[in-house]
């Protein structure tokens, strides 16, 4: 009999809460198939099987609060297969008839289960496109998109436990409120000689490096060129002492069903364009898909936040304590500017520079943002250093 055990959560995470099981009591199980879920305050851990074998038992239930080498459940190791009985044993065989699964024991992908009970949305109303009748995570949503006509005379409100992630999401943003001196300083980039860039050089790009050539690099390498002029803004606080980090670690905040998560992109200044986006894309579809570990998400300098593509025009990000700044980007719309004495349109973007004012001063935050501005505006900077 092998005990499943909390594994070893991440530096400073001691408990979890018991999020889904996926397999049952009695349940035949292979080597390395995911047994349950457990939730952090910062990330989920899915805790496989160790070898083949039947699930005996559950001994924490759905929502249970474990500690770390808590048992979880009992695991006879084998091959899961039930010993065939003698010839005098043998029982005599059922009429066949047509197999059916009833509602009540279609499964659920712990995903979709999750996106279910945030929508108050009943699993059994929904159709499973999966293995088996199985309601995956594309079946919630859809689910969700298009909500029963019942829903409409259901309760006016209802009650949800907020997750261990967004709670600990609320601390962390009220906790930079109260400690940080937050301020916000605001620019615009004309988008013009990045979007021609990525016109020009797409294809190239795509065929030497597999991935498309988006934005997010070229704000990447503008930030690190940035925080190497303006080194408070990559600074932080501890106690009385302050911390210049010789380092350029991006956070690239990262939405999902979940809630806001931060992979961290480490090196930034020692990366290529086309390694900065595919570490971009690994780590949004590890956060997207709950694969994120705390290595993934620790030690960031700075954070870069997207709202643009939520079609944000203009925002205030928040900090990401302890760092000093964060960068919000914004939607790109066509506007009307001055360019030599003249009206033109042009593609333009706001930016958005919030930082702690007990480190960074108001000269070096405006600095910070006209140079991320001007390597936008001019991407050949970006080459030379400039």
């Amino acid at each position: 009999m092998t005990e499943i055990v909390v594994p070893v959560l991440g530096e400073s995470v001691t408990e979890a809460i018991v999020a889904n099981w996926a397999v049952a009591e009695g349940d035949a199980v292979s080597k390395d198939q995911m047994l349950v879920e457990l939730e952090t305050d910062k990330v989920s851990i899915e805790v496989a099987a160790p070898s083949d074998g039947v699930l005996t038992k559950i001994v924490a239930e759905e929502g249970a609060e474990v500690e770390i080498g808590a048992i979880l459940g009992t695991l006879e190791a084998g091959s899961g297969a039930v010993k065939a009985p003698a010839d005098s044993e043998k029982p005599v065989p059922a009429p066949a008839k047509e197999e059916t699964t009833p509602a009540s024991e279609v499964k659920t992908m712990p995903s979709a289960a999750r996106i279910l009970k945030q929508s108050g949305t009943d699993a059994e109303s929904v159709a499973g496109t999966g293995k088996g009748g199985r309601i995956t995570k594309g079946d919630a949503l859809e689910a969700i998109k298009s909500p029963a006509a019942a829903r409409d005379t259901g309760p006016r409100q209802e009650r949800v436990k907020m997750s261990r992630l967004r709670q600990t999401i609320a601390r962390r943003l009220k906790e930079a409120q109260n400690t940080a001196a937050i301020l916000t300083t605001f620019n615009e980039v004309d988008m013009s000689a990045i979007m021609a860039a990525r016109k020009k050089y797409q294809d190239l790009f795509v065929k030497k490096h597999g991935i498309k050539l988006g934005f997010m690099s070229f704000f990447v390498k503008a930030c690190v060129q940035a925080l190497k002029d303006i080194p408070e803004v990559n600074a932080e606080i501890d106690g009385d002492t302050l911390i210049f980090k010789n380092h350029y670690d991006i956070g690239v905040a990262v939405g999902t069903d979940r809630g806001l998560v931060v992979p961290v992109i480490s090196d930034c200044d020692t990366m290529s364009m086309g390694q900065i986006e595919q570490a971009i894309a690994n780590m949004g579809a590890r956060a997207r898909d709950g694969k994120l570990t705390m290595a993934d998400m620790s030690g960031a300098t700075f954070t870069i936040s997207n709202g643009g593509v939520y079609g944000s025009l203009l925002s205030t990000p928040i900090l990401n304590a302890p760092q000093s700044g964060i960068l919000g980007m914004h939607s790109i719309q066509k506007r009307a500017i001055v360019v030599n004495d003249e009206i033109v349109i042009r593609p333009m973007m706001y930016i958005a520079l919030s930082y702690d004012h007990r480190v960074v001063d108001g000269k070096g935050a405006v600095t910070f943002l006209v140079r991320v501005k001007e390597c936008l505006e001019n991407p050949d900077r970006l080459l030379f250093d400039l």
